[in-house]
């Protein structure tokens, strides 16, 4: 099954085309431009390079989120239209459970955690909780206060994602950290996982894919407390 694959949580992303669990070809999106003009020529561009049409596509696969409310809406839109115009299956994945996901076997231990926070502004932090042996989820991903995250993390956790680069300099020296180029979600690590949940027999709803945000918009905070 081809899977075409891609992140725009952020001002980074990428897209990866995959062949069932192996990676055929993978592009980063030019961070200094938005992904709603960068996404589709790339995609197209990596297609053809690779000599595969739209319509070969088996399965798409996107994250949904926490991350940017503009980069989330980008590739959603752009992950269900392309599911109803050529009738690929569709699948949306957390952004948190991807980067935690790129943790190196090498630092993984049946009995640690791994946690994966992005920045959430505001001093806060979105934050996936998963075990570190097979990255099952702990907890659902939350908002919490950068200062009260960094108080209670136990030695021996694993701490990964782009919002440590603030805070980085604070991390208690009993914790694990992650290697930064494994910070930012890839589109390969999401084509892999998207792979492993249809083999799994997860089938995800094209009407039902939506962001999620885990905080409302500051359009919509304003407009509620007017």
């Amino acid at each position: 099954m081809l899977i075409l694959a891609f992140d725009t949580s952020a001002l980074a992303g990428s897209v990866a085309l995959s062949d069932g669990p192996r990676l055929l070809a993978e592009r980063q999106l030019d961070p200094a431009r938005r992904s709603a003009q960068t996404l589709a020529p790339a995609i197209a561009e990596m297609l053809a390079a690779a000599g595969v049409q739209p319509k070969q596509i088996g399965l798409v696969a996107t994250t949904t989120g926490p991350g940017s409310f503009t980069g989330l809406r980008v590739g959603v839109t752009t992950a269900k239209t392309w599911a109803y115009a050529t009738g690929a299956a569709v699948l949306g994945l957390s952004t948190l459970e991807t980067i935690a996901q790129q943790t190196p076997h090498s630092m993984r231990s049946p009995t640690a955690e791994i946690q994966a926070v992005l920045d959430a502004q505001r001093k806060e932090l979105f934050l996936g909780r998963f075990h570190a042996d097979d990255c099952q989820r702990l907890a659902p991903d939350t908002i919490v206060a950068a200062d009260s995250w960094l108080a209670q993390l136990a030695a021996g956790t694993i701490v990964t994602g782009s919002g440590l680069s603030k805070i980085v300099d604070r991390l208690p020296a009993t914790v694990s950290l992650v290697p930064q180029p494994h910070w930012e979600p890839q589109a390969a690590t999401i084509g892999q996982l998207a792979w492993q949940e249809h083999q799994r027999g997860r089938e995800g709803d094209l009407w039902k894919l939506a962001p999620v945000y885990l905080r409302p918009s500051y359009a919509e905070e304003k407009k509620s407390g007017a």
